[in-house]
């Protein structure tokens, strides 16, 4: 896997051994463990999924994390990418809006040994202002816009990566707030995610 997203182009030392260290099997259901290496989304339960390697790679690698950062992971899901960010940043808070999905995230989590790594229950949408600002914000599904309370919960200097758009089509967003307060905005490119449900995202499966 790590072989193919440097073919992909994915650059950073960091992000390529992180993949390479935390192991995408453990957070997949058995049904499909066998397919946990290749580089496409796999159902794990309750309308949600893991997402494809090579846009995890992609959205870790847009924010350039050096090891001392804060960081909101919104939309837990199986716990990957939290276990990603916890071996790319110093503390990691991942909220998760569905009960089962955290509660399994947060046992694969400890058991890996994720000690940086907490998972809450919530409405991501929302973020979790209890340990704000945070120095990098990833969310691992759409909106129809960013959330207003993740923009308020971007420390100056931070980067939130995220998909924005409807079901048909989505943008990936990079922002950066700098220093001065003001935003900066990229398009990563085209890309599919669930939809972020929540009281600043989508009411329901849009």
């Amino acid at each position: 896997m790590v072989q193919d997203l440097e073919r992909a182009g994915i650059r950073s030392g960091h992000v390529l051994a992180a993949m390479g260290s935390v192991p995408r099997e453990a957070f997949v259901p058995a049904a499909v463990r066998a397919d946990a290496y290749g580089d496409h989304a796999l159902p794990i339960g309750h309308g949600q999924t893991i997402s494809q390697p090579y846009v995890v790679a992609r959205m870790l690698e847009a924010l350039d994390l050096q090891g001392d950062e804060r960081v909101l992971d919104v939309g837990t899901g199986s716990g990957y990418v939290a276990a990603l960010l916890g071996e790319l940043a110093e503390d990691v808070v991942s909220i998760e809006r569905v009960p089962e999905l955290a509660a399994t995230a947060s046992t694969v989590l400890q058991a890996l040994g994720s000690a940086n790594v907490r998972v809450v229950v919530g409405d991501g949408s929302r973020g979790w202002l209890e340990a704000a600002p945070y120095d990098a914000i990833m969310v691992a599904a759409a909106g129809p816009e960013v959330p207003a309370s993740l923009l308020a919960q971007l420390a100056p200097g931070g980067r939130l990566v995220m998909p924005v758009g409807d079901d048909s089509a989505q943008d990936l967003l990079l922002l950066h707030r700098t220093d001065d307060g003001a935003l900066e905005r990229r398009c990563l490119g085209l890309v599919r995610f669930v939809p972020l449900v929540g009281s600043e995202g989508w009411t329901g499966p849009n």
